[in-house]
């Protein structure tokens, strides 16, 4: 696992259970999104499972690190919403992809009954084919309703012999308790100066000096983050709403900005359709818009900073991030797009500094 950046406490928990030999069967990797869990998910799964445990040094890799990099080794199943895509349930395929339904984990995991009728095996329970052990990858498992974390339950309660699963989360609290009691926890956070500054020199961004350093306050120790930024051109996108955040300061409305908010999220999601084969178009909006609403926090964060002195001017920033983080809320309530991104424009050009200002100047 040397190849995993900035994550030094994470690697030693997973460092010490291998060391111990008394390796838990249920894990739950939790932390910021895009600072390494899916990346070091992959990388434990190499260790568990390789015949001979752990190879490293400079030689050719193994059999096993290679189908793992194909992604074709028959003892790792990883588990991700798009799945469902590719079930030969028509109920399956033809779900939006908001969540990891409870017929999808049935299908890949632990068997039984779906909608359509058809029963499946636990694949959970079978052999393993190469390895000695099998690995099961949930990502996102916040994405399970409680129905489905409950019926991982008797897995997790009487797990097959050397089977291992995997919660990958950026939000644990959405995992039951009774799951969270049954799993060994291990804690990502954000890379350090250093580790990012490590990051950017081994990717090779092509970034101008301007662009690399927006981007690394914005990503606040993402390397995820930051991928996405120059990838889909948020340094851009910050540039174009810098002059209608300066009209909204002013207390006044700028009509064109609701619409632009909603172009920018769907630049951002015909563009991840097209690099993401079979990509759902509703979930890439809403991440988009997530992205969007980061772009304005940080913006709000960086005002707040320079206005602490200032305690009127401080409080309309802080009145700003609670209107962003309401509309966040109202994403995820799954309220209309373009109607939560038109009213917190009119929420925020009603704050009380920006209102006060535009007083002053009529």
């Amino acid at each position: 696992m040397q190849e995993i950046l900035g994550q030094p406490r994470a690697i030693g928990t997973l460092r010490a259970a291998l060391d111990s030999g008394r390796l838990h069967h249920a894990w739950i990797f939790a932390g910021p999104r895009g600072v390494g869990k899916f990346t070091t998910a992959i990388a434990f799964a190499r260790i568990l499972l390789e015949p001979g445990g752990e190879t490293g040094g400079n030689g050719p890799p193994s059999r096993t690190a290679r189908l793992i990099e194909a992604g074709t080794h028959p003892d790792l199943h990883v588990i991700q919403k798009e799945l469902a895509l590719y079930s030969d349930n028509p109920m399956l395929r033809q779900r939006k992809l908001l969540s990891i339904p409870l017929d999808l984990i049935r299908e890949r995991m632990i068997g039984g009954t779906t909608g359509d009728g058809k029963h499946h095996e636990p694949v959970v329970f079978r052999t393993p084919f190469f390895s000695q052990s099998k690995v099961f990858i949930i990502d996102e498992a916040e994405l399970l309703a409680d129905i489905t974390q409950n019926a991982l339950l008797k897995t997790l309660e009487e797990p097959p012999e050397r089977t291992y699963l995997i919660l990958i989360t950026t939000r644990p609290q959405r995992l039951l308790a009774t799951i969270h009691s049954r799993s060994h926890h291990v804690r990502f956070g954000p890379l350090d100066a250093e580790a990012m500054a490590e990051w950017f020199r081994r990717c090779a961004l092509g970034l101008d000096p301007a662009q690399r350093a927006w981007i690394q306050r914005f990503c606040c120790g993402s390397p995820g983050i930051a991928q996405l930024a120059a990838d889909y051109g948020f340094y851009r996108w910050n540039n174009t709403l810098e002059p209608m955040i300066g009209t909204l300061n002013d207390g006044e409305f700028p009509v064109e900005m609701g619409m632009a908010l909603a172009d920018l999220v769907e630049e951002f999601a015909t563009a991840w359709v097209k690099r993401h084969e079979n990509a759902s178009k509703d979930a890439a909006n809403k991440q988009g818009a997530g992205y969007l609403l980061a772009i304005l926090a940080a913006h709000a964060r960086g005002r707040l900073v320079d206005h602490l002195d200032a305690s009127q001017d401080a409080d309309q920033w802080l009145a700003v991030i609670d209107l962003i983080r309401a509309a966040e809320r109202q994403l995820d309530a799954n309220v209309n797009l373009k109607l939560v991104l038109e009213n917190l424009v009119v929420q925020w050009a009603a704050t009380p500094q920006a209102a006060l200002r535009h007083g002053e100047q009529r």
